[in-house]
């Protein structure tokens, strides 16, 4: 095994998924896929085997004066790298099967292996290097649809750009503070442990919550996920806010209680707005939010709960990166065959879709927590987690965290009882669109597979997690089909079949009444920057015009002296030649005139 694992750790799976891109332009379109597959399944097959001991940093050297590690591996980056690898390969046959571009496998390829970048990512310089760059890769996606999907992509890219920018400046001001001492490979920058600059906290948490999908910093999320190729939607709803959640981790390592309450408003905010949706993608973006809600509660309760939480965290994690591309892939499908975009249009599809159906009950189970899919697992440790926090108790002896969770759980089964009635039950079948292609069905069972496997042999998904030992031990109680848990989860899926017929009409009128945070941002952004341009345009012209009006005046006094001391008032018999009266005026104009422009 050491022979392999030493090749392995020689050969960062970014470089080979990146050579793999160009394959796809340069090969036919089958063969060019083909290695697209393999090089993302090398991603995979390379983190599993890694974690049989080949942890450590790897691929350490200098790099403009820092030192910098290109393929940290470690327990976080190795599970990363086993889900992002699996969803990669079926994301790729996926797309093969949408008959999806070249450019579009070939732009998701070059996305995925930035994503991979910054999951190994030993240090800060390489992370923010790749961060940035899996921005301008993903805005690379978006844009190749065209059409809306243009102004949605420079719109996203204002934001990752932004947020890219800041993530930055809490970097440097930390290292300022520090005298210029941070260590390149110090990780774990914004640890509280570590004396961090207040600044450099708040930047660090606002620069990373932009790809996490923070309330109000969201909009960027249902507005582009829904405009470009189905297939690209795919990529485009795992990899930026999952490798957000993973840096946020990395940076805030200790969580806070501040983390773990965001995240619980999350759950509930993207699940609310998520019910008011009629585009079947733009309902799943706005759960991705609320899922990243659940997400940051487990990180952030790492300060009150321990390594329970985190681990719950992580398992959510990766669950949601299966779950969340099924969904997406599911209905990419109908989409694709139907041409339709509004879940009104459609219903009856079980009919003639029965695969497409079925995967999507799969992917419905698993989000919504149903015992015996993954997400039942992942869901249950986090509110298993946020029940030992006992801060503004509610009803029951439970706190405000645990309730607002629950609630996000509730809105979520409303939200997928909605798309499942409109898509596949609601009237009469009027569209009779053919099911899903076979390597559309290859990409989709790979996923739901894997959601059923790790519901089913859920210590298979725990020992993927870090601090596996501590959570299957006795210390732990970790029994997630307690009697207590399965009840919590009827509970829950009552209230939400219930909820959802018995508000389904006030949401379809709320719907049209209730904007988001972009109908405002949006348009101020908009008209902001054109009066910042504006503005900046007219402020140069007019320095511009003082400065040559001085300029003038200054040419005319030492050219013309009389005859601007008579305009003055002063009535003075100036000799031929250049006297010293004369002399002094021009210098002293030009002194004047000079410092005016070097101000």
């Amino acid at each position: 095994m050491t022979a392999p694992v030493g090749l392995l750790t020689s050969i960062p799976p970014y470089v080979l998924v990146a050579f793999a891109a160009l394959a796809v332009l340069a090969l036919p379109r089958r063969a060019g896929h083909a290695v697209a597959a393999l090089a993302t399944a090398f991603t995979f097959v390379q983190a599993v085997l890694l974690g049989d001991g080949g942890t450590g940093a790897h691929l350490a050297t200098q790099f403009l004066g820092f030192e910098v590690v290109f393929f940290n591996v470690d327990q976080f980056s190795l599970l990363m790298g086993v889900v992002v690898g699996f969803l990669a390969t079926a994301a790729v046959l996926y797309a093969y099967g949408s008959e999806a571009p070249t450019w579009v496998t070939a732009f998701a390829l070059t996305y995925v292996a930035s994503t991979v970048g910054t999951i190994y990512a030993g240090d800060w310089l390489t992370l923010i290097f790749f961060w940035e760059l899996m921005a301008v890769t993903s805005t690379l996606l978006v844009w190749q649809h065209g059409g809306k999907a243009v102004r949605a992509g420079y719109r996203y890219a204002l934001f990752h750009g932004t947020g890219g920018t800041i993530l930055l400046a809490a970097v440097v001001v930390h290292g300022v503070s520090m005298l210029g001492s941070v260590p390149a490979g110090e990780i774990f920058l914004f640890s509280a442990t570590a004396g961090i600059h207040p600044a450099a906290t708040v930047l660090a948490a606002v620069g990373i919550g932009i790809n996490c999908g923070f309330i109000f910093l969201h909009s960027w999320l249902p507005d582009t996920y829904p405009r470009p190729h189905v297939a690209a939607s795919v990529f485009l709803s795992v990899f930026t806010t999952k490798t957000a959640a993973y840096v946020m981790y990395r940076a805030f390592p200790e969580g806070g209680m501040w983390l773990a309450y965001l995240g619980g408003f999350m759950a509930v905010y993207g699940a609310f707005f998520a019910l008011l949706q009629y585009d079947p993608r733009r309902l799943l973006s706005y759960h991705i939010q609320a899922q990243l809600g659940y997400m940051l509660a487990g990180f952030g309760l790492a300060t009150a709960v321990g390594e329970f939480a985190v681990v719950g965290g992580f398992a959510h994690l990766f669950n949601n990166v299966l779950y969340k591309s099924l969904l997406f892939m599911a209905v990419g499908v109908v989409v694709y065959r139907t041409g339709v975009e509004d879940i009104r249009e459609m219903g009856g599809l079980w009919r003639v879709m029965p695969v497409t159906f079925v995967v999507y009950l799969v992917g419905a189970a698993s989000i919504t927590a149903v015992p015996g899919f993954n997400g039942f697992i992942s869901k249950g440790m986090v509110l298993d987690s946020a029940h030992e926090v006992h801060e503004y108790v509610l009803l029951l002896d439970s706190g405000l965290l645990w309730w607002l969770l629950v609630l996000g759980g509730v809105g979520t089964f409303m939200s997928f009882i909605k798309l499942g009635y409109y898509v596949f039950f609601h009237g009469s079948a009027t569209l009779t669109p053919d099911d899903a292609t076979p390597f559309q069905t290859v990409g989709m069972v790979l996923a739901a597979g894997a959601c059923v496997f790790f519901g089913v042999f859920y210590t298979q998904l725990i020992e993927v997690m870090p601090f596996t030992d501590l959570i299957l031990s006795d210390e732990v109680y970790f029994k997630p089909y307690s009697q207590s848990h399965l009840t919590e989860s009827a509970a829950l899926l009552v209230a939400g079949f219930v909820g959802f017929f018995a508000l389904k009409r006030p949401l379809g009128w709320l719907a049209h009444r209730m904007p988001d945070v972009d109908r405002v941002l949006f348009p101020a952004a908009f008209y902001l920057g054109r009066g910042s341009v504006w503005g900046v345009t007219e402020l140069w012209a007019a320095v511009d015009r003082a400065t040559m009006a001085l300029a003038g005046a200054t040419m005319r006094t030492a050219t013309r002296p009389r005859e601007t001391l008579a305009r003055a008032g002063i009535d003075t018999e100036i000799r031929a030649g250049i006297g010293r009266s004369v002399l002094f005026l021009t210098l002293a104009a030009g002194i004047a005139l000079f410092a005016f422009l070097l101000g």
